[in-house]
C-alpha cells in the first residue's frame, strides 16, 4: 500500500462526470454552472472523465471514445478551450472540492501525436503494423513501456497536469507496469511539494487478470497495485455483487468475499465502492424497485471505502449513456419522475462523516434472506482505555426481504434496547435480539 495514503479517503464521495454527456451543450462552462448542485449532494472529489482530445482514425460511433486519446496534453475543443478547464478547477477548489482526471496510459488512439512522432513506442503486430491486445478494443493501440522514452513523457505529463489537478483516476492501470506507477507517484509528488494527490486504479476483475496472464500479458493485482494507489476499484468481488444484486447468488456469498478483503489487503486499504459506472448497467436498470434501490445506495455509503457515483445517478437514471456518440443524461426521467435520490445520498454523506468509517474492522453477513448486517467496529489499542463505537446497518437488498419482516441480530452482539435510524430518525427497537424492519435501511451507532 501506498504507506502515506490516508484512512480518511474512506470518508470520502467521488462524483464522476463525462463532459459531453452532462448536458446539451456538452462544455466545461455547464459543469462549472452546475457545481453548487454537486456539492451539495454530499462531494468531496469530481473525477472528470478525459478531457483530452479522442482520435478519428477507427472511431467507434460518431464522436469516437473518450479512452482513444489522440494528444495527452491538450484539451477536447469540444468542451472548451485550457482557459475554460483551468476556470473550472479553479471554482471547484473555490468551493471546497478537490478534481481529478482520467489517465489512459494503456493506449492511444490509431492516429495519435505519439504514434506520429515515437512509433517505436508502441506494441506492433509480427507483420510489423501497430495492433492491441485486447480484440475488441479495435479503435485503439497500445503502448509498450518498454522504451524508458516513453515513461519520462508519461511521467512529465502527469507532472504538467498535476499544476491544476488534485490526482488521477488511470485507466486500466494493472496493464501498465506497476513500476512506472510508482515512480509516476513519486516524481509528481517530488515536483509539487506540500501537496496531495489521490491515485485511484480502475483494477480489474480476476477472470481478466488470469487470461491477460495466460497470453503473457503483465496485469497487476489489487495487492500489487496498492504499492503506488491509493484507491482500486471494487472489480474483485464484482462478479459475487452481480450474482447478488440479480439474485443469481445468495447475498452471503457476496458477504463473504468483502469479508475476504478485510483479510488480504493492508490496513489502510481504499476501495471505490459503487452501484454503477460508465462501463457498467446503471443501479437503477439493475435494481429496478425503488425500495430496494435505496437499500442498495445506502449499504454502498456504508460499506468500507470511498463511495463512487457516476453523473445522473442520484436521478435514478437507468440508461448507460454511449461513451460513442452524443447520449445526454435525462435529468428527469419521464417514465420515472418522481425518483430522487438526492436527500437520501445526502443525509448518507453526514452519516459517513463519522470516525467509526475512517477506521475500523468490518464485517458483513446474510443475517436472513435478502437481508444484509453491516458492522463497523471503531479500531482502538488494547492500552486505550475507550469503549469502541460502532456504527450497524440492516439492508433489505433482496426481493425476500418482505415490508415488515423481522432478524435476529444476536450474531452481531446488538444489545436490547431502543435505538435511533440515523438516515430517517425512526425509533428502531431490539428486543430479545430480534431487530424488525420496516423495508427501508437502517443506520445505528452504538
Amino acid at each position: 500500500m501506498a504507506v502515506e495514503t490516508s484512512k480518511k479517503l474512506r470518508n470520502q464521495v467521488i462524483y464522476s462526470i463525462f463532459v459531453r454527456n452532462y448536458s446539451e451543450e456538452g462544455t466545461f462552462e455547464k459543469v462549472r454552472e452546475d457545481l453548487d448542485r454537486i456539492k451539495n449532494l454530499g462531494v468531496d472529489i469530481l473525477w472528470l472523465m478525459p478531457i483530452q482530445p479522442s482520435g478519428k482514425k477507427n472511431r467507434k460511433g460518431s464522436l469516437g471514445s473518450p479512452y482513444a486519446i489522440s494528444d495527452y496534453r491538450a484539451i477536447n475543443p469540444e468542451f472548451g478551450t485550457m482557459e475554460d478547464f483551468q476556470r473550472l478547477v479553479e471554482d471547484i477548489h473555490a468551493k471546497g472540492m478537490r478534481v481529478i482526471i482520467d489517465v489512459v496510459y494503456n493506449h492511444t488512439s490509431p492516429d495519435s501525436v505519439l504514434s506520429m512522432e515515437h512509433p517505436e513506442w508502441f506494441y506492433h503486430k509480427p507483420d510489423g503494423s501497430f495492433g492491441n491486445r485486447i480484440g475488441d478494443w479495435w479503435d485503439v493501440i497500445d503502448l509498450d513501456y518498454r522504451n524508458p522514452g516513453l515513461w519520462d513523457y508519461q511521467i512529465e505529463t502527469l507532472k504538467m497536469w498535476a499544476d491544476y489537478v488534485d490526482g488521477f483516476r488511470c485507466d486500466v492501470s494493472p496493464m501498465v507496469p506497476l513500476d512506472f506507477w510508482k515512480r509516476a507517484r513519486a516524481e509528481v509528488a517530488e515536483s509539487h511539494p506540500g501537496r496531495t494527490f489521490t491515485w485511484l486504479a480502475e483494477s480489474v476483475e480476476p477472470g481478466m487478470i488470469q487470461a491477460n496472464r495466460n497470453r503473457g500479458i503483465e496485469t497487476s493485482s489489487d495487492s500489487e497495485s496498492y504499492q503506488a494507489f491509493d484507491l482500486c476499484y471494487d472489480y474483485d468481488i464484482y462478479p459475487e455483487f452481480i450474482d447478488a444484486i440479480t439474485g443469481n447468488d445468495t447475498l452471503q456469498h457476496y458477504a463473504e468475499a468483502i469479508n475476504r478483503q478485510e483479510a488480504i489487503y493492508p490496513g489502510n486499504y481504499g476501495k471505490a465502492r459503487f452501484l454503477e459506472n460508465h462501463d457498467r448497467a446503471r443501479g437503477a436498470f439493475l435494481v429496478p424497485d425503488e425500495r430496494l434501490l435505496r437499500n442498495w445506495t445506502a449499504f454502498t455509503y456504508f460499506q468500507k471505502g470511498c463511495v463512487l457515483l457516476y453523473n445522473g445517478q442520484e436521478k435514478g437514471e437507468v440508461h448507460t449513456p454511449s461513451l460513442f456518440d452524443k447520449d445526454t443524461i435525462k435529468w428527469r426521467n419521464p417514465n420515472r419522475p418522481g425518483l430522487d435520490l438526492t436527500e437520501l445520498m445526502q443525509r448518507l454523506y453526514q452519516i459517513k462523516q463519522e470516525e467509526v468509517f475512517t477506521d475500523s474492522t468490518y464485517q458483513v453477513r446474510e443475517a436472513r434472506e435478502g437481508v444484509m448486517t453491516a458492522k463497523h467496529l471503531e479500531n482502538k489499542s488494547d492500552f486505550e482505555p475507550v469503549e469502541r463505537r460502532c456504527a450497524y446497518g440492516v439492508f433489505c437488498l433482496g426481493n425476500e426481504a418482505h415490508n415488515p419482516c423481522s432478524v435476529d441480530v444476536r450474531a452481531d452482539q446488538i444489545a436490547d434496547g431502543i435505538y435511533k435510524n440515523e438516515i430517517d430518525g425512526r425509533e428502531i427497537e431490539v428486543r430479545d435480539g430480534m431487530i424488525a424492519l420496516y423495508g427501508e435501511p437502517v443506520v445505528l451507532f452504538l
